[in-house]
């Protein structure tokens, strides 16, 4: 399709297609609370991770990588070295990746992290509301991971930083809210039991990362949120309680078909 026009479900179907044809590896230097839920939903997906947050490998490891996740949970000193790395290798592969802004806003450290890695223009940037607020400088952050704005109220936010990365912003909640520099998507779905799941968000931002390994960024995005949306409701089917429900999601993600998000809710 025209990287410019607007996803449809049956777009969606096609990215999700082209994953599992080349499943690609996608280097994820993520928070220490939910590598290995990230690691295995992404298994669960059709794609490859890997963990690489050392100083002197990230970077050669972004270059052979097919996305790379940078989530900002647990910004430890070395491991906030090796994203700087990691990013800075894409600019010379190709490679896309994604930043999670975790938390950003009321503590410092990851704020001041998260603002240099924006001028180095991540293709999506994926966070909460009070996140995307918070890094466009139309906030001061929520409640640690919980939001404390809506969607709508992030709106403006996320058109500010795709101005200035050039790139795509999903705003997270119970309506997805996916901005380009060529249009807007919603993506309804999911279910509330995600928010009780460890990593119930930074899971979305590595399959996003996936999705961008073979396809247009928008497309990468809404593919993203459309399949976590569609697994996450049918994961809730039956499901007794977070605990359930998390073993249930990736099973979820496993059994897609790209005739699976031909249901997706986009609006």
């Amino acid at each position: 399709m025209d990287p410019a026009a607007t996803p449809a479900p049956a777009d969606l179907a096609e990215a999700l297609a082209a994953l599992r044809q080349a499943p690609p590896l996608v280097h994820c230097l993520t928070n220490a609370v939910v590598m290995p839920w990230t690691a295995n939903g992404l298994l669960a997906l059709g794609a490859s991770p890997a963990m690489v947050d050392v100083p002197g490998e990230a970077g050669p490891f972004a270059r052979v990588a097919s996305a790379v996740l940078v989530n900002l949970g647990t910004p430890h000193g070395e491991q906030r070295e090796a994203m700087v790395e990691a990013v800075d290798a894409t600019e010379g592969s190709g490679t896309p990746w994604v930043l999670d802004p975790v938390a950003v806003g009321s503590l410092p450290v990851r704020t001041a992290l998260a603002a240099d890695l924006l001028d180095r223009r991540p293709t999506v940037v994926k966070g909460n509301a009070s996140e995307v607020m918070a890094l466009a400088g139309h906030g001061a952050g929520g409640r640690g991971t919980d939001s404390a704005a809506s969607v709508d109220d992030a709106a403006d936010a996320a058109r500010d930083l795709v101005r200035r990365t050039g790139g795509v912003v999903v705003v997270t909640g119970p309506v997805d809210l996916v901005c380009a520099p060529h249009g807007e998507v919603r993506v309804a779905g999911g279910s509330p039991l995600l928010a009780q799941v460890t990593g119930g968000g930074c899971l979305l931002g590595a399959v996003v990362a996936a999705f961008c390994a073979t396809s247009p960024p928008l497309v990468a995005a809404v593919a993203g949120c459309a399949s976590y949306a569609v697994a996450a409701e049918r994961a809730a089917t039956g499901a007794a309680g977070p605990g359930s429900f998390a073993v249930a999601m990736l099973d979820a993600l496993a059994a897609l078909t790209p005739d699976s998000l031909l249901a997706a809710r986009l609006a």
